[in-house]
Formats: C-alpha cells, structure tokens, sequence
C-alpha cells in the first residue's frame, strides 16, 4: 500500500481528492505542505497530492516548493469543489452567525456569507475548522468545508453547494521521487518543467521563439523570484504535449540554449477534465 501526504487534516478537500486519486492508498496528514515535500523526497513508496491552482481564486502558492525540493510530477487531477455549510446536528442556519474556514474557502462563499449576514473568521483550513465547531459545540458557529468532512467529524450539513460559482474546480499535482513517464502514444500529454534564464536582454522574448516555430502551445508560465532575490526568477511551464513528440524536444532544446538552469518536472496524461 503506498502512502499520500495531504497538507491539513482529515476532511480536507486533498483528502478528498486523495482518495479519488488513489481510494487503497494511506492518507497521511501534515501541518505544511514543506513537511508534505519533506517526506515524499525521502520515501520511494510515498506521493504527496497538493492543490496547485483553483479556477477562481487562482495560484493557492506552492511554486516554490516545487523549485525546492524538485520531486516528479506523476500526474494531475482536477476536483470539484463542493463548499458546505457545516454545523452542529442541533444547529439551523437561523442559528449561525459565526462562519470559519481557510481563507479560499470563505472567499469563495462571500456571496452566501454576505447574503445570510455571516461572520467569516480565517484559518489555517477548511477540514481543520470543522473539527473545531465538532468539539467546542458552540450552536451558533458554522465551517465551510466538505461533505467528507461532515461524515467524519458527525457535523450537519446545514446548506450545500454554497459556493460563488457551480464550476469550482481545483487542480491537484501528485508528486513523488519516483520517475513515472508515460509510453508515448496518441493521447493528450502535458510535459511540465521549470528554468531559469541566462541574464541578458529580451532573455524571455528569445527562449519562447522555439515553441513558436514548432507550433506548441505553452498552458501555463508563470515567474517567481528565486530565493531572496528580485533580480531573477524561475519561470514554471506546462505545454501540450509529450517530450518524445519531436516538436517539443525542438522547443525545449532551443530554450536551453538560453537557460542556466533547466529542469523537466514529469511527462503525464492530461486530466479528462481538460476535456470539458
């Protein structure tokens, strides 16, 4: 049985996406994501599945983990999300008047909070805070978070699905030391890696010629500063693709020729959500 780190505690919506990942697999919690890192880069038989982007409140801020500890990306998986109102079994939504959750979480409800006159209180997480109305019992508390959550802490789904937008969907990495490269075939790919510039002028303008001239299409690049510095920066990219397709290994060979720094992160099929 192989393990998964997930950061925050059980209920989470990494749990959840965790199980659907992998339903055999042992779930194991960690306060942070670094310790999350931390243990997959030291365990051959362990995963970690982090929450990489949300389609509405956009980066969650993992990107310098991945520079750090510069595990494999084995694939990706994108997960509804499904925000509910959770409460005490006695409690009804007249009764609430103090909502808590992770900051994303209680961003995502506003429009509910602001329409029921709620309270919204941040912390650390969604699964984290339904614990905490489980055991302080205070009648007019309530969390956001899963259904799952609900189940294992024996709380009340007081109002489901009360999220902003019914498309809430985030995207989960699962990351491991192990190197896990799909054969490559006629499905849809996504090859993801990072680099870092030589220092010079138009530097960018000049590296993405390549995947211009091969006609592959870039889905995501995204810039942060290296480690106590603003002068340079790590820029992390997805392409469609696999990097057996010839037109991507031309593509990459001619960014590194502008590279100091070049790392392909994993090679893996594209999540059927894409699809959508």
């Amino acid at each position: 049985m192989s393990k998964i780190y997930i950061q925050g505690t059980f209920g989470a919506y990494s749990h959840l996406a965790a199980l659907n990942i992998e339903p055999e697999a042992e779930v194991i919690p960690c306060k942070t994501f670094d310790e999350c890192f931390l243990k997959a880069s030291s365990e051959n038989n362990s995963k970690v599945v982090v929450p990489e982007a949300n389609r509405i409140t956009g980066n969650i801020g993992i990107e310098y983990l991945i520079f750090k500890y510069r595990l494999n990306i084995q694939g990706e998986h994108f997960q509804k999300i499904e925000h509910k109102l959770l409460g005490l079994p006695e409690s009804k939504l007249s009764d609430i008047k103090d909502v808590f959750s992770h900051a994303q979480g209680l961003s995502q409800c506003s429009d509910f909070l602001k329409k029921n006159n709620l309270i919204g209180h941040v912390r650390a997480d969604t699964a984290g805070s339904a614990e905490k109305i489980s055991k302080n019992k205070v009648k007019s508390a309530a969390a956001i978070a899963s259904s799952l959550s609900a189940k294992i802490y024996n709380l009340k789904i007081i109002a489901s699905n009360i999220e902003n937008e019914n498309l809430n969907v985030t995207r989960f990495l699962i990351m491991g030391k192990e190197v896990l490269q799909p054969v490559f075939g006629d499905k849809k790919y996504i090859t993801s890696f990072l680099f870092k510039l030589k220092s010079k002028p138009a530097a960018l303008y000049q590296s993405l010629g390549g995947f211009a001239i091969n006609g592959v299409n870039l889905t995501k690049l995204q810039s942060y500063p290296e480690q106590n510095s603003f002068e340079t920066y790590f820029f992390l990219c997805d392409l469609d693709g696999h990097i057996e397709d010839p037109k991507v290994q031309k593509s990459l060979e001619e960014l590194d020729l502008h590279c100091q720094d070049f790392h392909v992160l994993g090679v893996f099929e594209a999540d059927e959500f894409r699809n959508k």
